[in-house]
């Protein structure tokens, strides 16, 4: 069974992933990094670290310095979830064996993802497109869904409502699930069920408090059919949700209320550790850095279609992504526009080697660490390269721990 370390985690954060990793036959532990966090560590070894920063990175210095110095713990992977720091900062942390840095609030399909490919484990992620948000209004919860139930967002919904309870402070919380625009049938009696126990499950919202807005007789049906959302009103009006919730009338039209009410909050409901919305929500996006978590920039530049997809699933082994080139002439145009910390490179490419791409580096004042990877075994081929500025020369072909073991003493020596 993995094993997973998690540190100073917020309670809410903790009890999710704990939730979560749970249901995947994932054993997860706590620690404080003051207190336990090495202790534990070097007791159980685990897999995988992921520790939430809920101050600065000051506060797990000790524990990372430790780790470090300890020969059989050094080499565990760890990832980060925190505020937003310089890429500079991120990039130190390298040396500690942080492979991931997640911005808060997290993306979560990113992050599960990010775990998966490191325990080299399969983590069950529902892929049903579904739009989630939570607005607060005074003392009133709107949760609105699109589109379609997913899983994953339903159980985060859960942590989101109780953050949100927790943070502003609600004594009588009352909350408005919208689901007007969406098509249920008997197939989603499940993923309604656990949409509802989500919903309930925090004891500071009474049933009478909740209200369902939707056309769909199904749902009227299901609720009429399980005894413990008695008191939950399934109505089909807005104006009736506004009237039966809020202490004040409504004065003026119903439009301007619904725009008052559910349109706007007034506080920024999505600050927190859990977002509702995940990376996959935006169609077009790019992976940036700090979308796709990752710490290491990582480019291959070979002609090679094996060889790059041999280095790509090499370091997809520690959860690391790489752009991959199949000529000089595309990683150099990508340079001006992305700094890289490390790219593995071939010499023997046309129509530009991988010696002309060190001589324009060079000349352009680019600085990114390289490591040839080519089958040229000549010593003056070695000497050319290493004189260009290359950081080390490995003859093909190596294995995946060669490489990896090499890349980090070259990034670890920048």
């Amino acid at each position: 069974m993995k094993q997973v370390l998690l540190i100073d985690a917020n309670p809410l954060f903790q009890d999710f992933l704990t939730e979560k990793l749970t249901a995947e036959n994932i054993k997860i532990e706590t620690a404080d990094s003051k207190r336990d966090a090495y202790v534990k560590l070097v007791g159980s070894m685990p897999d995988l670290i992921i520790i939430d920063i809920r101050d600065d990175l000051h506060s797990i210095t000790d524990f990372l310095m430790k780790k470090r110095r300890d020969p059989n713990a050094s080499r565990t992977p760890i990832i980060i979830c925190g505020e937003k720091i310089p890429r500079a900062r991120v990039a130190e942390l390298i040396q500690f064996g942080v492979l991931k840095y997640f911005n808060k609030p997290i993306k979560f399909d990113v992050f599960f993802s990010s775990i998966s490919t490191i325990l080299k484990t399969g983590l069950s992620l529902d892929p049903t497109p579904c739009v989630l948000d939570v607005h607060l209004n005074s003392n009133i919860l709107f949760v609105e869904i699109a589109e379609g139930l997913n899983r994953e967002k339903i159980l985060l919904l859960k942590y989101k409502i109780a953050e949100l309870i927790e943070n502003n402070e609600l004594t009588n919380p009352k909350l408005v699930l919208m689901m007007s625009n969406l098509n249920l049938g008997f197939m989603d009696g499940a993923n309604l069920e656990l949409l509802f126990d989500s919903i309930i499950a925090n004891r500071k919202i009474s049933r009478r408090h909740v209200k369902v807005l939707s056309l769909e007789p199904f749902v009227q049906q299901f609720i009429k059919g399980h005894h413990q959302y008695n008191g939950v009103e399934v109505v089909s009006s807005l104006s009736v949700v506004l009237n039966s919730l809020i202490d004040d009338p409504l004065s003026g039209s119903v439009e301007d209320q619904i725009n008052e009410r559910i349109l706007s909050s007034d506080k920024d409901t999505l600050a927190g550790a859990l977002a509702m919305r995940f990376h996959s929500d935006v169609r077009d996006a790019s992976l940036s850095e700090d979308e796709n978590g990752d710490v290491v920039q990582v480019a291959v530049v070979d002609d090679d279609i094996q060889t790059r997809q041999f280095l790509q699933d090499t370091f997809l082994t520690i959860g690391i992504r790489c752009d991959l080139f199949s000529s000089g002439s595309e990683f150099i145009a990508r340079t001006a526009k992305k700094h890289y910390d490390l790219a593995i490179m071939d010499v023997i490419m046309s129509p530009l080697s991988g010696f002309d791409v060190l001589k324009f580096l060079r000349r352009q004042g680019i600085s990114i660490p390289i490591i040839v990877y080519s089958e040229a075994k000549l010593k003056d081929a070695v000497i050319t390269a290493l004189s260009l500025g290359a950081k080390s020369y490995m003859v093909k072909p190596q294995t995946s721990e060669t490489i990896l073991q090499k890349a980090i003493e070259v990034l670890h020596g920048n």
